[in-house]
């Protein structure tokens, strides 16, 4: 393919974009340069023209890269044997993969329902939740858990929820943090609520809660009679230096989710892992919460190869070691390159967030980057936050690589703010 056919490529496909998908995400994807992705492996993505980036993005879905061979392997076993079933036999490889993911769930968790996207994990858990004869929901402002109505609901943000309105009864939304609040709330539902919250905060910009707020979290829904609902989609599988990122104040939820990282950065794959008491509400009635593709032998054998690949490579050590490192070096080139007031940085493990003043300034730095071939993302819930979420794979160079980039996106991005 010629340079020019390329371009025609591209102008192309940026005009389908335009014509029968979304003007907007067009507009997005000019904005930082109008590439088009076709290829990935590993931490890398290489674009139409033959250019190469760094994938720092992603949402937290490439903890093992791209098409981790083990991920890869697992798959093509079961694509070539039997992708889907029938739903009326019972399947090995959904068995496998419950007992593998149980393996590493927070102990007293052993019961597992597979979806394929975040939001459907929500809406398991929500249901669940309602089944428990927990109607009143208390979650956070900030807080993103999908943009299903009945995830949406729970979403912290009138942008996402306020189109859509009326939304889900019997929804509290309190601060993020604030354990007065939260008691507050829960005094006036005893015994009807459920809490559900992020252990960190990803969309809105990698918040991280006052230490012991999650401990405390849990505390209050067992002094209130309340079920504890944990959204570890982006914190979960070792992103933020743990298997969960709960484990650090040794909260044990009545249901746990898990995403993103968990289809090996192939398939999309959730799950809404219970504890047998609450989840025993859903063996009455089998068909009481289903969905086609839930569970579908070729999802099982990316979620069994996503698991193991973590276990054998270790990619949660790594990802502790690695992030220490980069926050560290992040640091010091933020504050050399910023004052306090313009810029800080926040994370732990490989989720790292850069809040700056001015949501500008968070733009060209999302430019710069990749103008530097490393992507990063913008917080849906926070306009002025870049947040980087690298794989675990990183070698030394690539390290290096990303170090060196990410000096030089800062550095230009500084010298358009003098007073920063």
């Amino acid at each position: 393919m010629t340079t020019t056919d390329t371009d025609t490529t591209a102008e192309r496909i940026s005009r389908i974009y335009r014509t029968n998908l979304s003007t907007g995400r067009a507009r997005l994807g000019e904005l930082v340069g109008g590439q088009v992705e076709v290829e990935s492996s590993g931490a890398w993505i290489r674009t139409m023209d033959g250019r190469r980036y760094l994938n720092a993005g992603g949402y937290g879905v490439f903890l093992m890269g791209a098409r981790h061979p083990t991920v890869l392997t697992a798959i093509d076993r079961q694509l070539r044997t039997h992708p889907v079933g029938s739903r009326m036999f019972l399947e090995p490889m959904a068995a496998w993969a419950a007992e593998a993911l149980i393996r590493v769930a927070p102990a007293g968790l052993t019961r597992v329902h597979f979806s394929g996207s975040g939001t459907e994990a929500t809406e398991t858990a929500l249901k669940l939740a309602r089944l428990n004869g927990r109607r009143q929901v208390i979650s956070m402002r900030g807080g993103y858990h999908g943009k299903t109505l009945g995830a949406l609901s729970v979403t912290g943000k009138a942008l996402f929820q306020d189109p859509f309105r009326p939304l889900l009864p019997g929804i509290t939304h309190v601060p993020f943090g604030s354990a007065e609040a939260l008691a507050a709330a829960l005094a006036q539902h005893a015994g009807e609520a459920c809490v559900i919250l992020e252990p960190i905060q990803g969309e809105a910009g990698v918040v991280i809660p006052p230490a012991g707020y999650l401990a405390t979290v849990a505390a209050l829904c067992a002094e209130y009679d309340a079920l504890l609902i944990i959204d570890e989609i982006q914190t979960g599988l070792g992103r933020t230096g743990s298997w969960w990122a709960i484990e650090q104040e040794q909260v044990r939820p009545d249901i746990l989710l898990s995403g993103k990282a968990l289809g090996g950065g192939v398939l999309p794959v959730s799950a809404a892992i219970a504890s047998e008491a609450v989840y025993t509400v859903l063996d009455r009635d089998p068909f009481l919460h289903t969905s086609t593709f839930a569970g579908a032998p070729i999802a099982m054998a990316a979620v069994c190869g996503a698991l193991e690949a973590i276990t054998d490579d270790r990619l949660v050590e790594r990802a502790a070691t690695l992030g220490t490192l980069l926050f560290t070096q992040m640091e010091a080139l933020v504050a050399q390159y910023f004052s306090p007031r313009a810029c800080r940085l926040r994370g732990r493990g490989l989720l790292l967030g850069l809040e700056f003043a001015d949501p500008a300034m968070a733009t060209d730095l999302l430019v710069e980057l990749v103008a530097e071939h490393v992507i990063a993302n913008h917080s849906l819930n926070a306009e002025r936050v870049v947040r980087l979420t690298p794989p675990a794979i990183l070698d030394d160079n690539e390290v290096d690589f990303l170090l060196d980039r990410f000096e030089n996106a800062v550095r230009t991005t500084a010298s358009r703010y003098p007073e920063s």
